[in-house]
């Protein structure tokens, strides 16, 4: 093959694989840079899997946690009474009484242990106070609305009588006139307030 005819482009000879981009830069240090020396590299990989990893964890944690229905979680050591004419949730404070301590939307808000020893009706001091709070931080929000005054009550089947006419009576006299009940519908077995 050494005719002396010079080579076409399709016949040109073999030659190691390497970077070319910019040899022949006139400055040096760009040279450099472009071809990889010095200096920490300019491109950088993705740890994708471990991202993708993430985001499935998380996803999976508001699937878990979410509830599409509206419903409000309970907890586990109540038992709801069950009802046949119910309406659907409405977004109010939640009042739980469970055992000896009351909650109002999961923080404590007193203990029964005095209207329980006492055995009459009385006003729950810490749950008042809660409640009216509540009450005011609605008309700070929303003011010139009307306060609609709804709480609802999640009562355990077994709770006495007296407890839950003075939790009802302190609701009352802290602005919530209208209180639902929540209750377990017994046609489908679906917490509704």
């Amino acid at each position: 093959m050494s005719s002396g005819k010079p080579l076409s482009r399709f016949h040109q000879p073999i030659v190691v694989p390497g970077r070319r981009l910019f040899k022949a830069t006139p400055l040096k240090f760009v040279a450099k840079k472009v071809s990889g020396g010095g200096g920490k590299a300019l491109n950088h990989d993705i740890p994708l899997i471990p991202f993708i990893d993430f985001l499935l964890c998380i996803v999976l944690f508001l699937l878990a946690s979410f509830s599409a229905s509206g419903e409000l979680p309970i907890d586990k050591d109540v038992t709801l009474p069950k009802a046949e004419n119910v309406q659907d949730m409405t977004v109010a404070p939640m009042v739980a009484i469970t055992g000896t301590t009351i909650l109002v939307d999961g923080i404590a808000a007193g203990s029964t242990r005095a209207v329980k020893e006492a055995n009459r009706m009385q006003k729950l001091d810490e749950l008042f106070n809660l409640l009216k709070t509540k009450r005011e931080l609605y008309k700070q929000i929303n003011p010139g609305k009307d306060f609609p005054g709804v709480a609802i009550l999640q009562v355990d089947r077994e709770v006495e009588a007296v407890i839950v006419k003075s939790v009802f009576q302190t609701a009352g006299l802290a602005g919530y006139p209208n209180i639902s009940f929540m209750v377990q519908n017994r046609q489908t077995g679906k917490k509704k307030g």
